[in-house]
């Protein structure tokens, strides 16, 4: 991520970026190190430490903090997320934070709550509303499924467009560093509707092997979570994705990476080619 232009930031004011080690956090975080803005990681691993359920942590973390990336970990859709979200915005209010930069999720009603919570708040405020990650098959749930050839999830022929990560974390960092896009809803999406048949189409293509697609039942998945081991707060999280807002409440593309950065998003295809010629993928023998 190359952005160029003044940042907005004082030489005092630090970013802070929660879930800074995360897919869309250490990015950002790695950009802004490169611009050389100050910026803490806000992590449990990080000093001061920065844990979603240890509010006595908070404030050591937003001192000094001009602006926050805000990211909830796992989801906005999880019980108790909007009284998170509530409590830490008042807390950034009385450390005089002044922009916040909200990564939401589409079609998901508790994550809208937590925006309107954001967007209340009386500071600046701009949301990242995103779609499914390019990501997963690479960084996270599914990467295992590539390795293996073979993608075993619900969802059949509900349409999606997939968003790269990389596009993500450029959208928000243009939103923690430069004016002008305060009050905006940036709902990203990559540049076209995808099925998880076309997804392992193009896993096929990129690898140069053989990746099928296997829609499976809601509950076997749900019963294979379990079985892997995944926490429990995961099972719960990807059982509501796929019954809930995998229905194709999303099926449509829309002009958020177009809008604050002045390109076209990502392709899948291409994420594709590229994390196949990092060798992410390479099959142990």
């Amino acid at each position: 991520m190359n952005i160029s232009g003044n940042h907005s930031n004082d030489a005092n004011g630090w970013i802070l970026v929660l879930g800074g080690t995360g897919k869309t956090g250490r990015r950002i975080v790695t950009s802004l190190k490169e611009m050389g803005i100050p910026t803490r990681i806000g992590s449990r691993s990080a000093m001061p430490a920065f844990d979603w359920n240890n509010q006595a942590g908070w404030d050591a973390c937003l001192n000094g903090v001009e602006s926050v990336y805000v990211n909830y970990s796992p989801d906005l859709a999880v019980p108790g997320a909007t009284d998170a979200i509530q409590a830490f915005v008042e807390r950034a209010k009385v450390h005089g934070v002044k922009r916040l930069v909200l990564l939401s999720g589409r079609g998901e009603e508790e994550a809208q709550a937590c925006e309107r919570i954001v967007q209340e708040s009386g500071l600046e405020w701009t949301i990242v509303r995103a779609a499914w990650f390019n990501q997963n098959f690479s960084e996270g749930a599914f990467i295992d499924m590539v390795q293996t050839g073979q993608i075993t999830l619900p969802g059949g022929d509900i349409l999606e467009p997939f968003v790269d990560v990389d596009d993500i974390a450029e959208v928000a960092l243009v939103a923690l560093t430069q004016e002008g896009h305060a009050g905006e809803v940036y709902e990203v999406t990559g540049p076209r509707l995808m099925t998880f048949k076309d997804i392992a189409s193009d896993l096929s293509k990129a690898t140069g092997r053989e990746i099928s697609y296997l829609q499976i039942p809601q509950e076997a998945f749900v019963d294979g979570l379990k079985a892997s081991g995944a926490p429990q707060i995961v099972v719960w999280l990807l059982d509501y994705l796929f019954s809930t807002v995998l229905d194709g409440r999303n099926a449509h593309l829309t002009d958020g990476v177009q809008r604050a950065l002045g390109r076209p998003p990502k392709d899948f295809a291409d994420y594709a080619r590229e994390v196949a010629a990092s060798g992410q993928w390479k099959v142990a023998v």
